[in-house]
């Protein structure tokens, strides 16, 4: 009884701060939000009008004097007071309940492996002063192996690949820490940028990056698919400058996607080359475990395992797997400390 009383007053979070989104986790609770990484701002005024859901419907839709921005690039901060304003959105919507004081709350942040130490700083900073009385920050390969329920504190090699919307992190893993790691700042965001150039070199045709991204979900695909795919592409005509749609396949979309596809498939090839022996001969058992809404695309494991001659297979739930990890860390912080990248105290604990 006395720890349910308590459990009204304490909150404790871990938080997936993402380029494209952001996933927050509550304990006890689990997974409470999951939201759009962006911000509506009115320029004339510097009011915030909306965050996250409500924000990204306002993206290409507004007047000129309101801005939907993204305050992270490639996983890092870019916009301090935005993203400050985000946190402390999300932390004030995972309170489970309005009407009762809540003590600051502890909060556990992924953040991409190659992160320097002023943007660490940054994420800190800005979820101290979001609210949070302590911070602990955690690598997101990192997290995404426990969420994946892999063994990371086993003296034995995981292979992990978090594709998300601004980075893809490659990592190998052994006794709770990173043994490499590399950060390519190429990941689901980049392969919207190629279609949308596709579109404009290949048929003269302007589109928005939301076109692109439902393009690339709906029929894009890094391995030739065993049915062709279409799907109409609207925007408007450069030449004419009047509304235009046209059908695109599969094969299309992926040969607009090659390039960044081929560059994260190199950045893989190149860990396992400098992955030491022991550990490499452990990944050739366990495989190559993909997590990040990026690992999403069609064929990405095939092609993957093609060309590293290593099985290759998607986590659980993909999408959640930063955030479930960094939860798992924060409901058993005692024996899951040394995982941490970073621990903040910003008041002595009590």
């Amino acid at each position: 009884m006395l720890e349910k009383i308590r459990n009204l007053f304490l909150l404790d979070l871990a938080i997936d701060l993402g380029t494209t989104n952001s996933l927050v986790y509550a304990r006890d609770r689990g997974i409470v939000m999951q939201e759009p990484s962006v911000v509506a701002i009115n320029q004339k005024t510097g009011q915030i009008l909306a965050i996250g859901t409500e924000a990204k419907k306002m993206v290409g839709k507004t007047p000129l004097h309101i801005v939907a921005i993204r305050p992270l690039i490639s996983g890092v901060i870019s916009d301090f007071d935005v993203t400050e304003q985000m946190l402390h959105y999300f932390i004030e919507k995972a309170r489970p309940n309005k009407f009762i004081f809540n003590l600051r709350p502890r909060v556990i942040v992924g953040i991409p492996s190659g992160v320097t130490e002023v943007e660490k700083k940054a994420v800190v900073d800005a979820t101290k002063n979001a609210g949070a009385r302590e911070v602990f920050l955690i690598e997101e390969p990192m997290a995404s192996a426990i969420g994946a329920r892999l063994p990371v504190q086993e003296p034995e090699g995981i292979f992990i690949v978090d594709i998300g919307g601004g980075t893809t992190e490659v990592a190998v893993i052994s006794l709770g820490g990173l043994v490499l790691s590399k950060s390519l700042r190429i990941a689901g965001d980049k392969l919207n940028q190629d279609i949308v150039q596709f579109a404009e070199e290949e048929y003269r045709l302007l589109i928005g990056p939301r076109t692109a991204e439902s393009l690339k979900i709906g029929i894009g695909s890094a391995f030739p698919l065993k049915e062709k795919k279409e799907m109409p592409m609207r925007g408007r005509n450069l030449v004419t400058g009047l509304p235009e749609e046209i059908l695109v396949s599969d094969e299309e979309i992926r040969k607009a996607t090659e390039k960044s596809v081929s560059q994260i498939v190199t950045e893989i090839k190149n860990a396992v080359e400098d992955t030491p022996p022991e550990l490499l001969a452990d990944i050739m058992a366990s495989g190559i475990h993909l997590a990040g809404g990026g690992s999403l695309l069609r064929g990405l494991d095939i092609l993957i395992q093609k060309e590293t001659k290593i099985p290759t297979k998607r986590v659980e739930d993909p999408m959640t797997a930063v955030v479930r990890g960094a939860g798992m860390v924060l409901e058993n912080l005692d024996n899951l400390k040394d995982v941490l990248a970073e621990t903040e105290y910003l008041e002595p604990p009590k």
